[in-house]
């Protein structure tokens, strides 16, 4: 509390009034990131650390994989990871002392989440520690390492896995089956349910949307847009003849063999095979450009089972290794192929690969505006990549164009269900009964989602928000410039200066109109 305060009060002390348009941004985006930092600190987050999404065990395993955005290119590399992993018996121990006090206090996570968090840890349990996770760059030593330098790699890695990682990760295992499990809560679902979670709820709302939008305004808002994409579903069911209800053609649509992957590289190589196409057409939107290349991989199997169907992960700035885009193959089932589209233009290109590398590479920006992160403008925008599948000439396939809206619809639902779950007390029947009612999802992919949204109260709305309020600039920008609007130029200003909250997206976008009519 005492450093966020610091920092808002030097920034406090600025004389804004000879600051440049981009220096302006960011006192703003500086100022609110302080402020709101400083109300977060009024909520006890920091007393439900470990859930089944976002964990530290599975975050260190990840970096110590060697396949992650820890380096493991030189002996420095190597020292540097093996001090870290010294740190980790510290900071399981904080998290359990924290888990005691949430005991104390009656702010706990529902069972269901640490139910699944548990067998995430147990992976990483290996009775051979060449086995571990954390061995696996030591397995790959780059050539460059001298034959001495790799025995005692080997030595200083075998030991600290052995006496240090290994039994860190049994004492959390066994707190959370032992101890914390008995505890959790059964009979409610969100933080709206805990001790100040009405206030604490509200705050994630505008921490992740950055807006002031209620609980029960965006309630309404994600069923109205859930009643008009399912409209547009009945289109497709026209176009394509399929005779019978919405529900039936959901059911056709989940179910129908042709729509599942033969098999994970199947799955694989067809998103692999996209990336040419897309590549091909987006100068059509676009003139700016990412310099850091990308890759499609699948999802690690020890996560892949509460991981989302997509996620990103940027390049470095030395772009020493391209970004990635995680593919979840788990459970082709739940993984249609008309999904490929959305999904792809989402997370790699035009989506995340777009604004997130953008963004880093950015010249003018200070460090916390390259790698900062706006919820609701990141995911607002990935959300708006998916529908420039119609400008870049993609959708002609009926089926991919419904995926298209059935990825709309799911973040529609997002807005009902996370309300619901965290504001209205729904429990986690009701959240799949909304989803199975109004959604073609398989179970599997239903229940991954239900349990992300507790986990992680407010972050699932940032997505339709974020993306409502780009699609509407963009509206007003094509209805006030008639034909001086030029879509490059729309894209331009929205992606270059990086991630900022929607209502400075939304001044500077209407200032360029100005600027743009005059």
């Amino acid at each position: 509390r005492a450093f966020e305060q610091s920092y808002l009060d030097k920034v406090n002390a600025i004389d804004v009034s000879g600051l440049t348009d981009s220096a302006l941004m960011s006192y703003k985006i500086f100022k609110r990131d302080r402020e709101m930092a400083l109300r977060g600190l009024s909520f006890p987050e920091h007393l439900i650390p470990i859930n089944q999404f976002y964990n530290i065990a599975s975050q260190f395993a990840m970096l110590g994989s060697g396949t992650s955005a820890q380096p493991f290119n030189s002996v420095e590399d190597y020292k540097n990871w093996a001090a870290r992993m010294q740190r980790i018996p510290v900071i399981f121990q904080q998290a359990r002392e924290n888990m005691r006090k949430g005991v104390d206090q009656g702010i706990v996570q529902p069972r269901v989440l640490i139910e699944k968090a548990i067998p995430q840890i147990e992976a990483h349990l290996v009775d051979n520690v060449e086995d571990s996770i954390f061995w696996r760059p030591i397995s790959s030593m780059p050539d460059a390492i001298s034959a001495t330098e790799q025995q005692a790699l080997k030595k200083q890695y075998r030991d600290l896995i052995s006496n240090t990682v290994l039994p860190a990760y049994q004492q959390l295992r066994d707190y959370l089956a032992n101890d914390y499990l008995p505890h959790t809560r059964t009979d409610s679902f969100g933080i709206g349910q805990l001790p100040g979670g009405r206030e604490w709820y509200q705050y994630r709302i505008e921490a992740n949307t950055s807006t002031t939008l209620t609980a029960d305004e965006i309630h309404r808002i994600g069923k109205s847009e859930v009643a008009r994409i399912h409209d547009e579903m009945r289109d497709i069911m026209e176009q394509t003849d399929f005779d019978g209800s919405l529900a039936e053609f959901f059911d056709f649509m989940t179910n129908d063999p042709q729509f599942i992957y033969p098999s994970r590289d199947a799955m694989l190589d067809d998103y692999r095979a996209l990336r040419s196409t897309v590549d091909e057409r987006v100068p059509r939107l676009f003139d700016v450009f990412p310099q850091a290349d990308y890759e499609v991989r699948k999802v690690e199997a020890f996560r892949e089972q509460s991981a989302s169907s997509g996620s990103y992960q940027a390049a470095p700035t030395d772009n020493s290794r391209p970004a990635v885009f995680y593919l979840n193959t788990y459970d082709l089932a739940s993984r249609p192929t008309w999904a490929k589209t959305a999904l792809f233009l989402h997370e790699a290109a035009p989506g995340h690969h777009f604004q997130i590398s953008i963004q880093q590479e950015l010249d003018n920006l200070p460090e916390f505006r390259k790698f900062g992160r706006e919820t609701a403008y990141t995911e607002g925008w990935g959300l708006y990549a998916e529908s420039l599948g119609h400008d870049l000439g993609l959708y002609d396939d009926p089926y991919q164009y419904f995926g298209a809206l059935a990825a709309e619809l799911w973040r529609s639902i997002r807005l009902v269900t996370d309300t619901g779950i965290h504001s209205k007390g729904w429990s986690r029947q009701q959240v799949l009964d909304y989803m199975y009612d109004n959604a073609p999802v398989a179970e599997a992919r239903a229940v991954s989602e239900a349990e992300r949204f507790m986990a992680l109260p407010g972050q699932a709305l940032a997505y339709k928000i974020g993306q409502l309020k780009i699609a509407e600039l963009r509206r007003e920008a094509e209805k006030k410039l008639g034909d001086k609007f030029d879509i490059k130029a729309f894209h331009r200003v929205v992606l270059e200066d990086g991630a900022v909250p929607l209502i400075l997206l939304e001044q500077k976008v209407k200032r360029w109109i100005i600027e743009r009519r005059s």
